[in-house]
């Protein structure tokens, strides 16, 4: 049985696959961990701060799978989307193989960057320089963790946000480094400007789509575990 370690940046999303996947909730530990059969979800904070000081708490794995939330680069991409890049970039120009998945054929790069890409102005300069089709924040240090280690890595993302839009950086604010997600800062920030409120419901939505396509993914690879 292949053991697989599931690593997400904000508890929205540990939770929401869990729920997605019928795991069950550690309760030794003090942040979201689930974990039932080959598979454990264990959320790691934005840009995977808290994988280090977190990695005591986990089992055994034999692999490691940075899963959640992207934004589109490619204008192609809409929301719900499945995300499974072959190779990870980040902003210094560094290249991150990563492990093949039988049954979810990977194609093209993801890109990790270190701050929130809040505009669709960047999200076309991205595409263009780098020829990412989707960005994140915690791809490229979940890989380079795994690799330390001698496990193989791999991502499976889905879309919560297409090319056309960013995510506005009062919303990202309304997420603490260590994932958890503060609905007064998110509502306060809703209510701060005109059209602030329908993009937090967009991103909302958006975001429940790509947790329910890659959970779809995941539990199709715990069948194969």
């Amino acid at each position: 049985m292949t053991r697989v370690l599931v690593v997400t940046a904000v508890d929205v999303e540990a939770r929401g696959l869990a729920r997605h996947l019928g795991l069950a909730r550690l309760r030794q530990s003090a942040w979201p961990h689930f974990a039932d059969g080959a598979l454990e979800i264990a959320c790691v904070g934005l840009r995977a701060s808290q994988l280090a000081t977190r990695a005591s708490g986990l089992r055994a794995f034999d692999l490691v799978i940075s899963a959640g939330a992207c934004g589109a680069l490619a204008p192609g991409l809409a929301a719900g989307d499945l995300v499974v890049p072959e190779v990870v970039l980040d902003t210094a120009g560094r290249r991150w193989p990563v492990s093949p998945l039988r049954r979810l054929p990977a194609a093209g790069a993801l890109l990790t960057v270190t701050d929130v890409v809040e505009t669709s102005a960047q999200k076309s300069r991205l595409w263009l320089e780098t020829g990412a089709r989707a960005v994140d924040m915690e791809s490229a240090h979940v890989l380079a963790w795994a690799a330390e280690r001698g496990v193989p890595g791999a991502v499976i993302r889905g879309v919560s946000d297409g090319a056309e839009r960013g995510v506005p950086a009062a919303l990202a604010a309304a997420v603490a480094d260590d994932g958890r997600v503060r609905p007064l800062r998110a509502l306060t920030a809703a209510l701060a400007r005109r059209g602030a409120f329908g993009e937090l419901v967009e991103l909302r939505a958006g975001s429940e789509a790509a947790l329910k396509s890659v959970a779809g993914a995941l539990a199709t690879l715990a069948r194969q575990a």
